[in-house]
């Protein structure tokens, strides 16, 4: 552990125990779980079935804020979104279909590649980018039944030289073009919520336009046992904003909302969009990150992409000054944003104990 410290002075996105494929794992056709994926704590945790028609994560309508008729009504959505679920789907972005068909055949092809071409993208002791698992910090440590693929994004120079520009055509360029539109993306929704929260006008914009942008493919592949299993372990996102694109039509979702997990059911080609917890700590906790996870199929392999946005690298995150007065005092602690980092790749995941650690 102690090393592990170390190593992430010199790299922010942290270190992880190697761990086996479960993909491989499940190629196996293994009738029962080995005993490090069960995780039975997680049964205790029942979802109301008869909730499941009125419980539903809201969907905000990109071209509702634009227009001048429906923009002010769709902010307020956006606000109680925020405020009440930490999630939302956005639909009618600008981000283009044909492009997000695109990613999601050439991601499900990336997951097939054999075996012996993946350990070219394994991860290392010394990094967490790549093939494996997040977050694994202790040999004990109960694994979740899923693999997948991380890497850090934007800004480009801060691109692990064997993994982004050693993938191949035409997932490579498919990727730096989904990088750049999730960009553009995150700036027009962390503005609105700006705008929503009568934030300064600029003040977003020059927290985000720098920022570090990483992303993560998961793969959940079928489970034997899959009520012995968790796929995510239940977690709020260590970052600012999280752009979820669901690649094929398997449930797996679920949100903590009144003590209950919530299934999410995507809407097709929307985005699930979730609030993480730099940007609890920057709405000085108006706007809430919250606990998911994922379930995992007994039948079908599920798949997605996770695209994780912070605050710029070398700035400090704490709660935004406009949103503090004389009446309104700071939730939170200030914190470099690298100190920050490096402490959430530390630690395994658990709920929001980090968050309550840096409230006031």
């Amino acid at each position: 552990m102690e090393s592990g410290i170390m190593e992430m002075k010199k790299n922010p996105s942290g270190t992880s125990l190697l761990v086996p494929s479960v993909q491989e794992l499940a190629k196996n056709n293994v009738s029962s779980v080995p005993q490090r994926y069960i995780q039975s704590q997680h049964e205790a945790l029942v979802i109301n079935e008869n909730d499941h028609s009125t419980l539903e994560i809201p969907v905000i309508d990109m071209k509702k804020l634009y227009s001048s008729e429906f923009g002010s009504s769709e902010l307020s959505k956006l606000h109680l979104a925020c405020k009440d679920w930490g999630f939302f789907q956005l639909v009618n972005h600008d981000v283009s279909s044909s492009l997000l068909e695109k990613l999601k055949l050439e991601i499900q092809d990336f997951f097939n590649l054999p075996m012996l071409e993946k350990k070219k993208f394994w991860q290392t002791p010394e990094h967490m980018e790549g093939f494996g698992q997040a977050f694994v910090v202790s040999d004990e440590q109960k694994l979740d039944w899923a693999d997948m693929f991380y890497m850090t994004t934007l800004p480009k120079h801060s691109r692990m030289p064997h993994l982004f520009p050693k993938l191949h055509l035409p997932i490579r360029d498919t990727f730096e073009l989904y990088s750049m539109e999730l960009k553009k993306l995150s700036m027009v929704i962390v503005e609105y919520m700006g705008k929503a929260l009568n934030m300064k006008e600029m003040e977003m914009r020059e927290l985000f336009e720098d920022g570090i942008q990483m992303m993560r493919m998961n793969y959940y592949p079928p489970c034997p046992q899959p009520e012995k299993v968790i796929g995510l372990t239940p977690h709020s996102d260590g970052s600012a904003l999280t752009i979820l694109l669901q690649l094929n039509d398997v449930e797996g979702l679920q949100v903590r909302k009144d003590g209950m997990w919530v299934p999410v059911k995507p809407l097709p080609n929307a985005f699930i969009i979730n609030i993480g917890d730099i940007l609890e700590i920057i709405t000085n906790g108006i706007y809430r990150s919250i606990e998911h996870r994922a379930t995992v199929n007994s039948k079908k392999e599920r798949i997605s992409i996770a695209t994780f946005y912070t605050s710029k690298h070398d700035g400090e995150i704490g709660p935004a000054k406009s949103l503090i007065n004389e009446e309104t005092s700071a939730q939170f602690k200030r914190i470099e944003l690298k100190e920050y980092l490096k402490n959430i790749f530390a630690r395994k995941l658990d709920g929001k104990s980090f968050l309550d650690a840096l409230r006031i």
